[in-house]
């Protein structure tokens, strides 16, 4: 069964950081690009960030280019992203996201080619 599970989330000052973490309860976890998404309140999910299989390749929303870095750790099953000067638009539910498959980039970042989802971990960014 497979499962991915965030944290980090928390309340956290305009211009301040939080590093979330996806552990992945998944095998063969380094065939997937893993990738995040967040919804706010009364929007619909947008993807913020993804990551290919084996860590080189990277790709990000405009809205976060810049500020959030994500990376994984393969040994361990997990995937991060590192967000700085947050933003109160940056106030969301953010889901991790694991897909199977090549590629990467704007064509590969719709939620609806998700293969797993996790649950979610808010973050409240206050001004």
């Amino acid at each position: 069964q497979v499962q991915l599970v965030e944290s980090g989330g928390g309340l956290v000052q305009a211009g301040g950081s939080l590093r979330l973490s996806c552990a992945a309860s998944i095998r063969f976890f380094s065939i997937y690009a893993m990738n995040w998404f967040r919804q706010a309140p009364g929007r619909e999910r947008e993807f913020v960030a993804q990551i290919s299989p084996s860590g080189p390749n990277t790709y990000y929303a405009d809205s976060v280019k810049g500020r959030f870095t994500i990376s994984r750790d393969n040994a361990k099953n997990t995937v991060y992203l590192q967000m700085n000067s947050l933003k109160p638009e940056d106030t969301a539910l953010y889901y991790c996201a694991a897909r199977s498959g090549p590629g990467y980039g704007s064509a590969y970042s719709a939620p609806g080619g998700m293969d797993y989802w996790g649950k979610g971990t808010l973050v409240t960014v206050s001004s």
